[in-house]
């Protein structure tokens, strides 16, 4: 039975910040610690798996596993959400994986609001340079819908620009502070020069 009914880990990621922003619901017990993953035996035997999908969480006894008592919002990079209690004694004898997807989704809601202030931190792109970019995705997609080959052709040409374009100011950045350039994209400081370096044309570990 678990084997249909357990979830998968539900990761949130955006295109802008990938791994550096990766968000989840995260679940705290009564004392405000984090529970450890719970270990799934296969109905057929011989293998399990680990599951830490906030739904497990709700007391049951096979296997042992204990009751949520809030869910939050997680990044990656250390932020954590609001805590938003489970009410047990509202839903009855109903599981978590039933009642608990409106909390969840609240959860992402205030990752959405997370995300919406890391890029109100990073740093501005002149306003006639955005959108200029905003007009070229939008008439690539428009292309897309007459003329595939074409607009394929077209988002090629763009990453030609793109490598053309920021090979010297990767370089230029490779010089200055590491913090300050990763905070100014976004990202977290391993992926800002994995970024530096692709970019640039080195090695990351070099």
């Amino acid at each position: 039975m678990w084997e249909v009914l357990v979830e998968k880990d539900e990761i949130w990621t955006s295109d802008e910040y990938g791994k550096s922003h990766e968000g989840r619901v995260g679940t705290l017990l009564e004392d405000g610690s984090s529970p450890k993953p719970v270990y799934f035996d296969s109905n057929s035997g011989g293998f399990g798996w680990e599951v830490c999908h906030w739904s497990v969480y709700d007391g049951g006894t096979y296997p042992q596993r204990p009751q949520a008592h809030a869910l939050q919002a997680e990044c990656s990079c250390g932020w954590r959400g609001e805590r938003r209690i489970v009410n047990w004694t509202a839903v009855g004898d109903l599981p978590l994986r039933e009642h608990g997807w409106e909390t969840a989704g609240e959860c992402q809601d205030d990752w959405d609001r997370h995300i919406t202030a890391i890029d109100a931190t990073t740093i501005p792109l002149p306003a006639e340079l955005e959108t200029l970019l905003e007009a070229v995705a939008e008439a690539i997609e428009r292309l897309g819908q007459d003329a595939p080959a074409a607009a394929l052709k077209a988002a090629r040409s763009l990453e030609l620009i793109a490598g053309r374009t920021a090979h010297g100011p990767a370089r230029d950045a490779r010089g200055q502070d590491p913090e300050k350039v990763a905070a100014a994209l976004g990202l977290n400081v391993d992926d800002s020069r994995a970024l530096l370096a692709r970019y640039g044309g080195w090695s990351q570990y070099g």
